[in-house]
């Protein structure tokens, strides 16, 4: 099958290309940059020489590509550029994985509000939000465009949407604190993300209305039937790649840790990339990056009466790339590990 990366020289571009040009059953037919259009691949990522299939960047051309023989386009672009190219692509009949949040949230109320404007809003009802683990089969079969998650999102719904299925957990008070890489800012040169501003520094940012907490709280209310309301505090840490988040809730009356892992146990027996670690282990960033896995546990604290979730992932794989090359295996009929393992 032939697919396309646009957007290819960002982070998330650059992780999907390598990805995908040692997929089993791919052929990556092209990579798209405006800013290095003709330039070889390999010029631009040295770590793929001798592996890069003689592919040259051409320039990001929604017409172009959707008149070409690609059956399947990644959109690795900025928030509100990828709504454009997913409206010709789709139009020409072509499959589309969109990693940013132009189709993550389905009210285009709550996107304007934390976006701006929408541009394709008449996609909105045919795009699907797809987190493998948690989202019904049907999208298989259903879907021509797929929003794949949030690094920050699947790092709070993969723990916490089993236990309030299960009503293990209140829905009320629930504090969520997240660590993350500075590469889940994007390749931008600005002078916050200098090595110099950032190494041996941590802060929180965003802090009361972060973009992602629209997307959390809208997949919480559809993914276990009611409306939840999250306290998102997302911080920034001296590393390259990963998320650790800390959630904090208040345990359901007669609920206890046993219960809580079962309910875990049940939703993710037969899904290869969630990794249940013992209670009272905490899951280390430094041992999913570069992996497609999200390592998750939980305590109970007797004298607060909360459970305390953790959750570990790269957010460049499970929270970006690596999800959306899961999202394609499954989508195409491929095995779901097929490049990732």
């Amino acid at each position: 099958m032939k697919v396309g990366v646009v957007g290819a020289s960002g982070y998330s571009g650059e992780v999907l290309v390598k990805l995908l040009l040692s997929h089993p059953h791919v052929e990556l037919a092209a990579v798209t940059s405006r800013t290095h259009a003709g330039k070889a691949l390999a010029a631009i990522m040295p770590a793929l020489r001798g592996r890069d299939a003689g592919l040259r960047f051409v320039d990001s051309d929604p017409a172009a590509l959707a008149a070409s023989n690609i059956d399947l386009f990644f959109l690795a672009l900025p928030h509100g550029t990828a709504a454009t190219y997913a409206k010709a692509l789709v139009a020409a009949g072509k499959r589309v994985i969109d990693l940013s949040a132009d189709f993550r949230i389905a009210d285009l109320a709550t996107y304007q509000k934390y976006y701006g404007e929408h541009h394709a809003p008449e996609l909105l009802p045919a795009a699907r939000f797809v987190l493998p683990e948690l989202t019904p089969p049907a999208w298989k079969t259903e879907a021509k465009l797929i929003a794949a998650p949030g690094c920050y999102p699947t790092s709070v719904l993969v723990p916490l949407v089993p236990l309030l299925r299960a009503g293990l957990v209140s829905r009320q008070h629930i504090v969520v604190n997240s660590f993350s890489g500075v590469s889940g800012a994007g390749k931008k040169a600005e002078e916050a993300y200098l090595y110099c501003e950032r190494a041996e520094s941590a802060k929180a940012y965003g802090l009361v209305k972060h973009r992602h907490l629209a997307e959390i709280e809208e997949q919480l209310a559809l993914r276990t039937g009611a409306a939840t309301i999250i306290q998102f505090n997302p911080h920034l840490a001296p590393m390259r790649r990963g998320i650790a988040t800390t959630i904090t809730v208040p345990a359901a009356a007669g609920a206890t840790i046993d219960a809580l892992y079962a309910a875990w146990r049940e939703a993710y027996a037969a899904t290869p990339f969630v990794q249940l670690l013992v209670a009272g282990e905490t899951p280390d960033t430094a041992h999913v990056v570069g992996t497609n896995r999200i390592d998750i546990a939980a305590v109970h604290d007797a004298r607060t009466g909360n459970f305390i979730l953790t959750s570990a992932e790269d957010n460049l794989m499970k929270g970006a790339s690596g999800q959306a090359v899961q999202i394609m295996n499954l989508w195409s009929g491929f095995p779901e590990t097929a490049g990732l393992i």
